[in-house]
């Protein structure tokens, strides 16, 4: 029976300096890792409504969080060739590094995390981001003081250009002119929110059929809603 070997997972630089260097490999994979996504709303009170609308404003990016294990007193035990054990510190840094502010870009460089199957598999976990914070923990020492266990907990924020946002952007707008007869109890505010997803858009309406005051539409008129444009 074949025995299974499970990939390293490595980190690398796709742009600046670092770009040029090859991905290094975590010593030991994650045990784990969580991946956090969310949206910002805004609420708006409008006229004559009990509750304030919630609008959306934006996504924020994902980001994604783990703990990496670093530990050369073990390896260099299990390893009958290695005589000194390496300070940990040399493994610690190839992360911190990319946190530096690389002298060609005047930022810190955009980097992938990997780890899994080949490319274009579905298995596979790509994540290209920023490293937003790192916090090392130095757990075991040689009587030097020399540390030879650390453990880092790293937090990656989603990396996404503006030509990729509007690539994926789905936009969801009116995109012709539409009649709505206006019943007891509508509002602008009400109409632009179902029609535009913006109660802000109530301007539009208003502007649109020449309404002097939106508060004094007869139930029954017969409102045009026009395109965004």
């Amino acid at each position: 029976m074949a025995t299974r070997t499970l990939k390293k997972a490595f980190i690398h630089a796709i742009n600046g300096c670092q770009a040029t260097k090859p991905p290094f490999e975590v010593l030991f994979n994650p045990a784990e890792y969580s991946i956090e996504k969310g949206n910002t709303f805004q609420s708006t009170s409008l006229p004559g409504l009990s509750t304030p609308v919630t609008q959306f404003v934006t996504g924020n990016a994902d980001t994604l969080t783990m703990d990496l294990y670093f530990d050369t007193y073990s390896q260099a035990s299990q390893n009958p060739n290695v005589v000194k054990r390496e300070d940990v510190r040399r493994h610690t840094r190839k992360v911190t590094n990319l946190m530096e502010i690389d002298p060609t870009l005047h930022a810190p460089p955009i980097v992938e995390f990997i780890w899994g199957p080949p490319l274009g598999t579905p298995e596979r976990t790509e994540f290209r981001a920023i490293i937003e914070k790192v916090s090392q923990k130095f757990t075991y020492f040689l009587d030097d003081g020399t540390p030879v266990r650390a453990t880092l907990s790293v937090t990656f924020k989603e990396y996404k250009t503006v030509q990729d946002q509007l690539a994926e952007l789905k936009c969801q707008s009116a995109d012709r002119t539409k009649l709505r007869e206006f019943k007891e109890g509508d509002s602008l505010w009400l109409l632009a929110s179902k029609e535009y997803n913006d109660p802000q858009k109530w301007k539009v309406i208003a502007n649109h059929n020449q309404l002097d005051n939106p508060r004094l539409i007869a139930p029954g008129s017969l409102l045009e809603l026009p395109p965004l444009t």
